[in-house]
């Protein structure tokens, strides 16, 4: 699929959370076509960091634009995401790591369709888009037995760095998250079903507001002012 339209609800669970929820997705849910990925990713945004800036004053309606390829897979996606009332669209096109760089850097064309012409004109409206932040992370996929619409993600092992900003690159960083803890997100056409509702319950597991570039660029802005403080950064 190239185009997607759904509610994404994100969760922060721990090992114990995250057993009890695995048990209950044996009878409920089934492995995704990929049930394990490492994910890399480079986010675009401008040099003052506009994009980022936005979004994390939550807005009514936000965008961003990330190349993502999965291992160590030559296929890269072009993916540009937008939120708006809090559904999330996104858009994305197979490219490889040279061919995107070349198209964020205006010396290249990418085949023409809807989604390459939206891609075009964000890239034309902020002008000045480049390569902000690497982002890697272990990823655990199921899909709804019933409802092939229901996704549920687990990352743990995420990790950011702000210099080598190469997909083909070793997926070293700083960690964003403690060992322990993993990002849960669900996925959803449609409403979430009860049974979900109720686990998410009973292991006390609540919803919260989580960007992974987001938490990447806060924790390297600090270390940017600590730095600039003569305090250095303890890693």
């Amino acid at each position: 699929m190239n185009v997607f339209c759904r509610r994404e609800l994100k969760y922060l669970i721990d090992a114990t959370q995250r057993a009890a929820l695995e048990q209950v997705f044996g009878e409920k849910m089934m492995p995704d076509r990929y049930p394990h990925s490492s994910i890399r990713n480079i986010y675009y945004d401008t040099p003052d960091h506009r994009l980022i800036r936005h979004s994390l004053e939550k807005p009514v309606y936000k965008e961003k634009l990330r190349l993502r390829c999965y291992g160590d897979s030559q296929e890269a996606f072009l993916e540009m995401k937008k939120k708006y009332k809090g559904i999330v669209y996104k858009r994305r096109i197979s490219v490889t790591e040279a061919q995107a760089q070349q198209f964020m850097t205006c010396q290249g064309r990418l085949p023409d369709s809807q989604i390459t012409r939206e891609m075009t004109y964000f890239r034309d409206f902020y002008r000045d888009l480049q390569p902000a932040v690497y982002l890697s992370y272990e990823r655990d996929s199921w899909l709804g037995k019933e409802d092939p619409g229901l996704r549920i993600t687990m990352d743990r092992e995420i990790r950011f760095r702000r210099s080598d900003l190469r997909l083909a690159a070793s997926p070293d960083g700083q960690a964003i998250l403690p060992p322990e803890l993993s990002l849960l997100e669900v996925k959803a056409e449609y409403a979430i079903p009860l049974w979900l509702t109720n686990l998410l319950s009973q292991q006390k597991i609540q919803r919260i507001s989580f960007s992974k570039y987001g938490r990447a660029y806060e924790m390297g802005l600090r270390e940017t002012i600590e730095e600039s403080r003569g305090l250095g950064y303890a890693r």
